[in-house]
């Protein structure tokens, strides 16, 4: 039985978080929680959450079964963007550069390992 987790919204750009999206799929549950952990990268402190959350989901979806016993994986992560803010920054001669504040939407689904 899958358990779901999301994170919507969250202010950095959906390609930065995809970097760290990769390095825990398909991961134990244990080993993901450690390297998210100790991740320098500023984004692994909402995915640590994520996972943590999505734990939390899938043991109280299997009301009888802890989620060390039942050797947990991350079955699917994935990033999609979300809105784009979008900013003006003063350029030379009157002119303005337009920045794009991007964030995303990201998806965790924890299952059991067969």
């Amino acid at each position: 039985m899958e358990a779901v987790a999301k994170l919507k919204n969250y202010p950095t750009s959906p390609r930065r978080m995809r970097l760290l999206a990769d390095e825990i799929r398909g991961l134990g549950v244990e080993n993901a929680l450690a390297l998210l952990e100790h991740h320098p990268q500023h984004s692994s402190t909402p995915l640590y959450k994520l996972l943590k959350s999505a734990i939390a989901n899938w043991e109280q979806k299997n009301e009888g079964k802890s989620a060390a016993d039942a050797s947990l994986v991350v079955k699917t992560i994935f990033v999609d963007g979300a809105r784009s803010i979008k900013r003006m920054l003063p350029a030379p001669q009157g002119r303005a550069y337009r920045v794009r504040k991007r964030s995303n939407h990201v998806t965790l689904i924890v299952d059991a390992k067969n």
